[in-house]
């Protein structure tokens, strides 16, 4: 046992800013009051594609408050002249609501006034900004998001595939997506001659400085990121957006702070979404359910400005053993906003692909689902052949398939199952997360009245970081969790990764421990003398990082779904949902439930509800607002459970910890529509599954 244990970790410990946060104590990014701030309003552009020809801004100078509007012609120069972050850098228009100009003024009211005043001329040209298989150049990139090769191959696909007795051949589709946020993206800039203080809601403090240093052309320790309190982010805050641009370059253009807020309807198309797919599944496998080949290809898109290609079928290279195996991403460039990182990128789509061919390759065989997945269980990571660290997929479906009263041997037939007018069907998918760990440094420090301060550039969106970090900093130091006071949220604590991949804890967290470590044993050598200075050190993992073995690090899951179905309407109502999980060690039971049951909830919408729909007549998304994209509210959650089983992978990192928040989303989406066709015998590819495709399915069936 670890030196400390016992004095939080693993409890369920209430959220350390909870009280702060319902009575309006904490401040977030657009809260804080900077004397003398101003207020900046974008104006975005009304066309697809084409260039600003010119921009009448007389009448929004003439309203009382306008400072000025800044234009292509006379914002300040940036570092970037192409790009996301570009911004006013070219009359250039890549996509409809791209930023074109921004008025300046006293008030927000004022600025958002005088917007609407500037008059735009275009010089329009065609555009195309619907992803189609038909697009022209499509391409295979080289690379794909988190630095995975974009194709990876194994053994003989083509073979494998004709020679199987039993062959699978489908494609599944999934929308584009928003991150939605409950605060949206805002910041506030401040500068002093070089130096800018920048109150912005993002995931990374010294990452968005390092970002932003570039942009401006000044040194990262002259940018003073303060980011304390974010109202969620699902990966749109992970990297720097145009409004925290917009905010900087505004201010030094008028020489006083200024203040941006995106309004919910800006951030549909200036603040990532997630990119639709085209998923393509061959699996061919004998007829006792073992794989011979498995080939996952993914169509996705990206904007004129850059190349993201998100790593849609790279789950599939963890999963399942087979002698033949094929992972491939196809990328077409369109007139459309860059896409990005949403809540488990790539993870999510891709899963919902894998896992719902896996449950049709189980129907073809007629063999229970979770049996076809425990006769396909690797002794190795498929892919690439490593050892796992750990792998507890067959464990989590044991576990699941007893508290969710799954029955291996019950008759699976579709829709069969009826009570009064529902069709009742129940489904199963199998969750998976890679384990990341970034460098991080931290600094822990005795204080004289016997306190201890800890130190680390992390931030907390609404994960409980926070409260979690101030857990590991006490087991650490061996003292109370009320005399350790954990401070985070400024990027002048030094180098720390973003909140993302789930890997905040493990991250993090290894940096706190290091630091609080250091400490003691630095205390120890003074004979436990602080003075009246106090005593701090620092700790920086980049080389223990580095020296980490090459094992397969991943979490593992397993998500049951209780559907059930209007046999005349085709309304889906989603009765239980069911997860459990294996996640490494668990720093805070009560914030980890509720990160996994959110995520779940987050599949749910997913499978269900969000969809951005494309207008192609414009280039831009029909739906832009929360009463239009839809996303899953109260009356959608009826029982929901997270379960997670005893997991410490010291493999992994000392802490054993392996990251929660995402891997709670990865096969939701895929149970329920597993769970839908069990129930009613029609398979929907096409998420979500709407009322109007499930109809469409059982009319096709004869109203069964």
């Amino acid at each position: 046992m670890r030196a400390g244990s016992g004095t939080a970790v693993g409890a369920g410990v209430a959220r350390l800013e909870g009280v702060a946060k319902v009575t309006g104590a904490a401040l977030y990014s657009h809260e804080y009051q900077v004397a003398g701030a101003v207020h900046a309003w974008a104006v975005t552009s009304d066309i697809p594609r084409g260039r600003v020809t010119r921009i009448d801004a007389a009448d929004a100078l003439a309203q009382p408050g306008v400072i000025t509007v800044l234009t292509s012609d006379n914002a300040p120069r940036l570092a970037e002249r192409e790009g996301d972050l570009a911004l006013l850098q070219s009359p250039r228009v890549a996509f409809h609501g791209q930023l074109v100009a921004a008025v300046v003024a006293e008030t927000s009211e004022a600025a958002r006034e005088a917007a609407a005043l500037v008059r735009v001329s275009y010089e329009k040209e065609e555009h195309d900004a619907v992803l189609r298989e038909d697009a022209p150049g499509i391409y295979e990139p080289e690379s794909v998001n988190g630095g995975f090769p974009g194709r990876r191959e194994k053994g003989d696909v083509a073979a494998g595939l004709a020679e199987a007795p039993v062959r699978l051949d489908v494609t599944y589709t999934t929308p584009p997506e928003h991150a939605a946020p409950m605060e949206p993206h805002a910041a506030v800039a401040s500068w002093d001659g070089d130096t800018l203080t920048l109150h912005d809601s993002n995931q990374g403090p010294f990452r968005t400085a390092q970002r932003v240093a570039g942009l401006f052309e000044v040194p990262v320790e002259n940018i003073r990121v303060i980011s304390e309190h974010i109202g969620g982010g699902f990966g749109s805050k992970a990297l720097v957006r145009p409004p925290t641009v917009l905010a900087a370059l505004a201010a030094r253009a008028v020489g006083r702070p200024v203040k941006v807020a995106m309004t919910r309807q800006q951030m549909f198309t200036l603040v990532t979404y997630r990119t639709p797919t085209v998923q393509r599944v061959r699996i061919g496998a004998e007829r006792d359910g073992r794989l011979r080949a498995l080939w996952h290809d993914a169509l996705q898109q990206s904007s004129r400005l850059t190349e993201y290609c998100e790593q849609t079928t790279t789950p599939t290279r963890a999963m399942y053993a087979t002698p033949a195996l094929r992972t491939t991403h196809r990328l077409a460039r369109l007139d459309v906003p860059t896409p990005g990182w949403v809540r488990a990128p790539g993870e999510a789509p891709g899963m919902y692909g894998l896992e719902s061919a896996m449950d049709e390759l189980a129907y073809a065989l007629d063999l229970d689902p979770i049996e076809l997945r425990v006769r396909n269980e690797p002794e190795v990571e498929p892919d690439s052949g490593r050892a796992f660290s750990s792998r507890s997929l067959v464990a989590c479906l044991r576990d699941g398939a007893r508290r969710f009263g799954w029955d291996g041997t019950r008759d699976r037939t579709p829709g069969v199952r009826r009570e009064g007018p529902w069709l009742v069907g129940t489904g199963v998918a199998a969750a998976r997360y890679p384990v990341h760990i970034m460098p991080s440094t931290a600094s822990a420090r005795a204080e004289p009245d016997g306190r201890f301060t800890v130190r680390i550039a992390a931030v907390d969106i609404g994960t409980g970081a926070r409260t979690a970090l101030t857990q590991l900093a006490a087991e650490a130091l061996g003292a109370p969790l009320d005399r350790v006071t954990l401070e985070l949220g400024r990027s002048a604590y030094g180098f720390a990764e973003f909140a993302g991949g789930s890997a905040g804890i493990n991250s993090w967290g290894w940096a706190v421990d290091k630091a609080c470590r250091a400490l003691i044993a630095e205390l120890g050598g003074r004979g436990g003398a602080v003075g009246p200075e106090g005593v701090e050190v620092a700790a920086d993992t980049t080389d223990d990082v580095a020296a980490l073995p090459d094992l397969a690090r991943h979490a593992f899951g397993a998500q049951f779904a209780e559907v059930r179905v209007d046999a005349v309407t085709g309304q889906v109502r989603v009765e239980r949902l069911l997860g459990v999980f294996a996640a490494g060690r668990v720093v805070n039971a009560r914030t980890a439930r509720s990160q996994l049951v959110g995520a779940m909830i987050m599949g749910l919408s997913m499978a269900l509800h969000e969809v951005l729909e494309p207008d192609p007549r414009f280039g831009d998304f029909a739906n832009h607002d929360l009463a239009t994209y839809h996303i899953a509210a109260h009356a959608d959650i009826r029982g929901i459970e997270a379960h997670w089983l005893p997991e410490e992978d010291e493999r992994v990192n000392p802490l054993g910890t392996k990251g929660i928040g995402e891997l709670g989303i990865v096969g939701a989406a895929a149970a329920i529509g597993n769970a839908v066709h069990h129930a009613t015998g029609v398979r929907v590819r096409e998420l979500p599954i709407l009322m109007e495709r499930v109809r469409a399915g059982l009319a096709a069936r004869g109203g069964r």
